[in-house]
């Protein structure tokens, strides 16, 4: 059985030819054809994803958003956008290649090839622990000293976005940008909000420092 690959496209027929395709090249594609709300759970051994931005139901944006809170999968899109603003948002936002529509279907399975033949970071940094925060990237989960703690998605993508780098300074900036939603909440004001929330939630030892004039970074916490 070959690696799994998931699909989301909500053209019928060219997703039909590409799953086609993908069989063909020894792939074990699943396909879906409206955008969802992705989850840890959701994406079991799926070793890639191809992603259109256009989609009913969640944006393609979105979902390559809320993916890269937990898993560093790689993530190859397919879009008839082909604006150079889309493709520079797509990539910062964690996307690993940008293919325009029409395409090759033979230089699509080369791209996933390619891409798959590259090392992923998500199993050597799957979990994250500074001071007495634990944080692992791949389940959503959150620990403070060993005790359970709720977040929302923006809380941990927040944490998530900060732990990746610990102990750098992260700009507020990047992070409206890369956590926030910027069509719906990105300012820096909300930020600031969520920081707060997030400080509260994880208690005094939080270790979210902020960098005046800069942004955040996560430090082990001393309660400051």
């Amino acid at each position: 059985m070959g690696e799994r690959i998931l699909l989301v496209e909500d053209d019928p027929q060219l997703g039909a030819q590409i799953v086609e395709h993908l069989r063909s090249a020894g792939f074990e594609p699943t396909w879906w054809q409206e955008g969802r709300h992705l989850t840890p759970e959701g994406l079991p051994g799926v070793s890639l994803v191809v992603l259109d931005l256009m989609l009913p139901g969640t944006y393609g944006m979105d979902m390559l958003k809320t993916l890269r809170t937990f898993s560093e999968v790689p993530v190859l899109i397919l879009s008839a956008r082909n604006d150079t603003l889309d493709k520079v948002r797509a990539l910062k936002l964690g996307a690993d290649d940008y293919m325009t529509k029409p395409f090759w279907p033979e230089e699509l399975i080369e791209r996933v090839r390619a891409r798959l033949r590259r090392p992923t970071l998500q199993k050597a940094e799957a979990v994250v622990e500074v001071g007495v925060l634990r944080i692992d990237l791949q389940a959503h989960e959150v620990a403070v000293q060993g005790q359970p703690v709720e977040l929302t998605r923006v809380e941990f993508a927040l944490l998530a976005a900060l732990a990746r780098r610990p102990r750098e300074a992260v700009t507020r900036q990047w992070l409206v940008e890369h956590v926030l939603d910027p069509e719906r909440e990105g300012t820096e004001r909300t930020l600031d909000v969520h920081v707060s929330r997030l400080r509260r939630k994880l208690g005094p030892m939080h270790g979210v420092e902020t960098v005046w004039g800069v942004g955040y970074r996560l430090v082990p916490g001393d309660g400051s």
